[in-house]
């Protein structure tokens, strides 16, 4: 189970996060949803342990752990990770040598080449990713779309308990989101992971049906509710919908 309890946290002086509160149990899948730079990309880092903020008080626990108390490759270990909306290039190392030794960190166990590149190849296919991209550097010359795609391989392989998918949905084709989408989907059923999806737009909750959608404004979430509320986030906007009742007209 993953919790955050009263957490306030700031960049550069200004708070980005003010008393913010959130329970994700597990296999359940939640989305973020807000205005530009209300803080939902900087939630995920802050979990992740991003140097660059400062957090001023809370708690974050993932089974019982204290993340605030490990380092960032320590909470990755944890089986946590992070799917960034900007996937960066690291030129010298490819895919496939990154992600043995991860494996091998974190399994303190030699790994069976065979049975790793059969399930490189399979998890390829299945995202319609090029096999080559195994023995590429990561994300060199690759799209915006393959290097989300890519992202999903490396997923598959380590198999993390709670997923954040950070914009995963920006520009990426219709075609390409189903792709991605399904990917998850197929994912979240055969591991009963966590999700935290964070995103502007609902495309990519119609393929990805949430237990829970929330509004974040002004550093804390504002609003609560099921996968209704995405779409008329979509049909009246932020202001509109969070002046909504329950029954879904204005106050």
């Amino acid at each position: 189970m993953f919790k955050i309890m009263g957490l306030t946290a700031k960049v550069d002086n200004n708070i980005i996060l003010n008393d913010f509160n959130m329970e994700i149990n597990d296999g359940e899948i939640h989305v973020i949803m807000g205005h530009n730079g209300v803080g939902k990309s900087t939630l995920c880092k802050i979990i992740m342990n991003d140097e660059n903020y400062d957090i001023l008080n809370g708690k974050i626990l993932f089974n019982g752990k204290n993340l605030r108390d490990l380092k960032t490759y320590e909470i990755a270990r944890e089986g946590i990770m992070l799917i960034s909306q900007n996937p960066i290039a690291i030129e010298g190392v490819t895919n496939a040598e990154v992600l043995r030794t991860a494996l091998r960190e974190t399994r303190n166990d030699k790994i069976n080449i065979f049975d790793f590149n059969k399930k490189m190849e399979e998890v390829c296919d299945k995202l319609k990713l090029s096999r080559d991209f195994i023995h590429k550097d990561i994300n060199v010359g690759a799209s915006g779309g393959e290097r989300k795609k890519i992202e999903l391989l490396h997923m598959a392989i380590l198999e993390p308990k709670f997923i954040m998918l950070d914009e995963i949905d920006s520009g990426l084709d219709v075609d390409a989101i189903k792709d991605v989408a399904s990917f998850i989907n197929e994912y979240h059923k055969e591991t009963k992971c966590s999700i935290l999806i964070i995103t502007h737009h609902p495309n990519i909750i119609d393929y990805i049906k949430p237990n829970y959608v929330h509004i974040l404004d002004e550093g804390h979430i504002v609003k609560t509710g099921d996968y209704l509320l995405a779409k008329q986030i979509e049909k009246y906007g932020f202001v509109s919908t969070n002046a909504m009742t329950e029954d879904g007209n204005h106050e």
